[in-house]
């Protein structure tokens, strides 16, 4: 059977989420697909960021940009309101969490003095660390209920591909979003890049769902995805039971979950015929895929220099 391990944000559980250090680590580990989030800065950058306001448990403020700066402090300001200048000068290397028993907080290696990247100096790591077996899962952060926070959505899905073609990376990387508006531009303008369909409970409703309505479909998520252009669906490990994966299976849809860090789960969503498994912790379920003997993503060893 193969199913396959996908990194969370790099590999959150264990190295700040959404950073350099944090893909690193995931590839080092060994992961089928690295998956990370975008948003938009104010002049028109693709930097990594789950928030669309920058957070205040994953960014702390060191310095304004420029002396004066009236937008600085930084922490809790729409991506969309600052500069790639202003993004980094953020420190995105040590959790600040709001409880003392954040569980990532008790297991994240913290990397000081990080900072926010690019897009395209992700696709430069993994091209100078020659991974071109791992696919990149690029999550395009989109709220279509708060538009004044948000990208227009066909347009942050231009840049996105526009910047994965000039980096010959189209063949190798999934588009991915709750807000499916992204999934149907994708189709149109990427139709062989893979476009998956992230649900929750939280985003069932029709603005999300690019103005599909569940009900029309007789609640079958995995029709309603394939109407909006998905060629993978991926629900919150909470939404797959039995009934959904033979919904799935009917539209002929592959499903991934998220996010899973619990063995125990893993197992039970294998077993239900899941093709994928996203997760916080590499590590962990690398030895679940180990205890049942199927087969391992090969660790990208980052340290061996690469041949040109």
């Amino acid at each position: 059977m193969h199913v396959e391990i996908h990194g969370h944000r790099g590999a959150r559980g264990l190295r700040p989420e959404n950073t350099l250090p944090g893909l690193t680590h995931a590839l080092e580990l060994g992961v089928h697909a690295l998956e990370f989030d975008l948003a938009v800065s104010a002049d028109r950058r693709l930097v990594l960021t789950h928030d669309l306001t920058v957070s205040r448990v994953t960014s702390a403020d060191t310095a304004a940009a420029i002396p004066g700066d009236p937008l600085f402090p930084y922490v809790g300001k729409p991506i969309k309101a600052l500069t790639l200048a202003q993004l980094r000068t953020l420190d995105v290397g040590v959790r600040l969490p709001k409880h003392p028993n954040d569980r990532f907080a008790l297991t994240q290696v913290p990397v000081p003095n990080t900072r926010m990247p690019t897009l395209g100096a992700v696709l430069g790591l993994v091209a100078a660390y020659d991974a071109d077996n791992v696919r990149l899962h690029v999550e395009l952060k989109s709220n279509p209920e708060r538009p004044d926070l948000s990208a227009d959505p066909r347009e942050f899905t231009e840049m996105v591909i526009t910047e994965l073609a000039r980096h010959g990376r189209l063949n190798g990387a999934a588009i991915l979003s709750f807000d499916w508006r992204i999934l149907g531009h994708a189709r149109e303008l990427a139709p062989d890049t893979g476009r998956i369909a992230l649900i929750e409970k939280a985003t069932m409703s029709s603005p999300w769902l690019a103005g599909l309505d569940l009900s029309d479909f007789c609640c079958d998520i995995p029709s309603a995805a394939v109407a909006a252009g998905a060629t993978v669906l991926s629900p919150d490990h909470v939404l797959i039971d039995a009934e959904l994966m033979d919904a799935a299976r009917r539209a002929a849809l592959p499903v991934v979950a998220w996010t899973v860090n619990d063995r125990k789960r893993a197992a039970e969503l294998i077993d239900l015929g899941v093709s994928g498994v996203v997760t916080d912790y590499p590590d962990r379920l690398r030895a679940l895929w180990a205890d049942r003997g199927m087969p391992l993503p090969s660790p990208i060893n980052v340290l061996k220099p690469v041949v040109a």
